[in-house]
């Protein structure tokens, strides 16, 4: 909202003394968490207020001291009437902003950038982010809202898939906490593109000085002002609007022109990534789809069996194998279930998605497969195929299929379906929380729901009228108010889960919302947090004690949109060919291609993961063969969809005399 003089002087007279009552005594129990700029993943941040003072920010048009917003146990907080707008010392151009706002009841504020000292009042020059009592305020300006120009809107691709579901949700989205609760605002403002997103929740995305930012403001009550909007750099402001507010965790992160960080990455290991079988061919009958085109295929797991062979499930339903050799040529096609596999072109995230051989496979030929089902209701299923005692890699192949679970599927995303066997000879199996967006039915803290967990089941034994048995120790066995399979709990969509050779540790990748990508060492009982987290902050508009907070185990590493969008989980590295990896998580992206290896005996905040090769590919999925090498499977014809790490040759002529 944007304040005039009359109703600053109004509400102060009215409401100061209920307002300091209310929010006076939260701001002095409630201790902020520091801005963290320590963790190697988190570099880059300038802190515009240090919990203590004012230094870095002055009276907005004037060179008077700041008057009326006083440092309250380490929040910047809007005490007394009069007190005016602030604004920072310095300016910026593109950034990343966010911060921490606690409103009083009723209350208003608001926080604005590229704002100039050419007009009487910040709002006539800098777009303003709203501040608001969504519950009881009075402006229909609502809290994040970029004020008179942007409303939070819901994707249409979102709308589409509730109305499918029969599974509504509010048509503007509204992620703000009460009155005197903490919010958490991150804006992004770059030439190409801005957003915000509000407790973690993304509200609309922006093109400052496009044909639509144009036409909006034109249609606004900014367009009686030449200077509004205009300039490409200014400074953030922090509105007085006569109402008690408090601000904490400022900080503003600068970026370049391509809207990229200005630091400079360290240069990658010298790992490189090149083509593992470069023979491989299907059959002759097989190499062109039926519309002409050259045939390829998306490998979403891989494993080697006693006999030196790799079972590689393909997303589209089919399993085939060929043999662990660089000269590998014939692909023979091992087991074909598109039958009863749901198409992944209708729904890039559903098909056959997990592969994982019985620990005893080479005596009971046992193979466990997921897959989302190509019949209606929506659902995945978790089966055993066992093949027939004579069967060959080469021919002579029939099994049976026995279905352990089906999982209904309210949506066509967030299905998981990573597949594991841990060193007890359970099954662990990886899910998401059912899809859409933001987890609208809350499945990821829901202990009753399958979705958004990691189960852990024994195969081997039966269990009253289930085709498996829940392991006595799995931590909610016997509990009335859980389901029995689950192991570890609050993911919003792992894709994928493996077991350390080594230790034994279970680790395990979370895809994020809008924010954060996640690794995660998982533990028994284990609750990792998501929808009420997302990595290590909290998301949405619910309410989290103290308590519960605590309940919560943040990630051992995450990283933000700048390094990608969608992490591919590996596993630690236990080979001997690259030393240098030994003890190290490989993890990628599939959006930004780039590949790491993150150090696991040494992990602590100031621990960077290593870049291992500056090529760039769409990593669908990792696998190892049984010495542990380090494959990287991607989408692509036969040969083009494998690869391997080695360590890249130096040239002659880098070398030393």
């Amino acid at each position: 909202m944007h304040s005039n003089l009359s109703h600053r002087l109004f509400l102060a007279v009215m409401t100061w003394i209920a307002a300091f009552v209310h929010i006076g005594i939260v701001v002095a129990q409630d201790r902020p968490a520091p801005a963290n700029t320590s963790n190697a993943w988190d570099q880059g941040w300038k802190i515009l207020f240090d919990g203590e003072t004012t230094a870095g920010w002055k009276t907005y048009g004037s060179d008077k001291p700041i008057v009326g917003w006083e440092v309250i146990n380490g929040a910047l907080v809007r005490n007394h009437s009069g007190a005016g707008d602030i604004i920072t010392t310095d300016q910026y151009d593109q950034f990343e902003l966010e911060f921490d706002y606690k409103i009083s009841p009723g209350g208003n504020s608001g926080v604005m950038f590229h704002v100039s000292e050419d007009a009487p009042y910040p709002w006539m020059t800098g777009p303003e982010i709203q501040i608001l009592d969504n519950a009881h305020g009075k402006d229909p300006q609502k809290s994040g809202w970029l004020y008179g120009l942007y409303q939070p809107t819901k994707p249409k691709w979102v709308a589409r898939v509730e109305k499918q579901a029969n599974i509504p949700s509010p048509t503007i989205p509204d992620a703000t906490r009460p009155a005197g609760e903490w919010n958490h605002v991150y804006l992004r403002v770059t030439p190409n593109q801005g957003e915000l997103l509000l407790n973690g929740v993304r509200y609309y995305r922006f093109h400052k000085g496009d044909n639509d930012w144009n036409n909006r403001v034109r249609q606004s009550k900014f367009s009686a002002y030449e200077t509004f909007g205009i300039g490409a750099e200014g400074h953030i402001c922090l509105q007085d609007h006569g109402d008690r507010v408090a601000y904490r965790n400022l900080r503003i992160r600068p970026l370049g022109v391509d809207g990229q960080l200005t630091a400079s990455p360290r240069a990658p290991l010298q790992i490189a990534t090149t083509p593992a079988f470069t023979r491989l061919r299907f059959a002759e009958m097989s190499t062109e789809t039926e519309e002409g085109k050259i045939a390829t295929i998306r490998p979403v797991a891989m494993q080697e069996t006693p006999a030196g062979y790799f079972l590689v499930a393909l997303q589209q339903g089919k399993i085939i194998a060929f043999a662990n050799s660089p000269s590998a040529e014939k692909i023979i096609d091992f087991l074909d279930l598109s039958d009863r596999v749901a198409d992944y072109r209708k729904g890039n995230e559903e098909g056959l998605l997990g592969l994982a051989l019985h620990p005893q496979f080479k005596t009971n030929r046992q193979l466990f497969v997921y897959y989302t089902a190509q019949a209606p209701p929506r659902r995945s299923v978790i089966s055993r195929l066992t093949f027939n005692k004579s069967f060959a890699f080469t021919a002579n192949r029939t099994f049976t299929e026995q279905i352990l679970l089906e999982i209904p599927q309210p949506f066509a995303n967030h299905n998981g379906g990573s597949l594991a066997f841990g060193p007890d000879g359970y099954l662990y199996i990886g899910l998401g929380d059912g899809g859409s967006q933001n987890d609208p039915l809350a499945n990821g803290q829901n202990k009753n729901s399958l979705l958004g967990s990691i189960l852990r089941i024994d195969i081997d034994h039966t269990d009253q009228e289930k085709p498996y048995a829940i392991p006595q120790d799995n931590p909610f066995a016997g509990q009335d108010d859980a389901r029995p399979e689950i192991y570890a709990y609050g993911f919003r969509n792992v894709w994928q889960l493996s077991f350390d050779t080594k230790t034994g540790d279970l680790w395990a990748a979370d895809v994020g919302q809008d924010r954060y990508e996640e690794i995660n060492r998982i533990v028994r009982g284990g609750n990792y947090g998501w929808r009420q987290k997302e990595g290590s902050v909290q998301f949405g508009g619910e309410v989290v004690s103290a308590a519960d907070s605590g309940e919560f185990i943040d990630p051992v590493w995450q990283y933000d949109r700048h390094h990608g969008r969608s992490i591919t989980g590996g596993f630690v590295y236990r080979g001997e060919k690259l030393p240098e990896l030994q003890g190290h998580y490989l993890y990628a992206d599939y959006v930004s291609g780039n590949i790491w290896a993150l150090g696991i005996p040494k992990l602590h905040p100031t621990v960077r993961a290593e870049q291992l090769t500056s090529n760039q590919i769409p990593v669908i999925a990792f696998a190892q063969s049984a010495l542990g090498a380090a494959f990287i499977l991607t989408e692509g014809v036969p040969a083009n969809a494998f690869y391997r790490l080695q360590r890249m040759e130096t040239s002659k002529t880098d070398s030393a005399p």
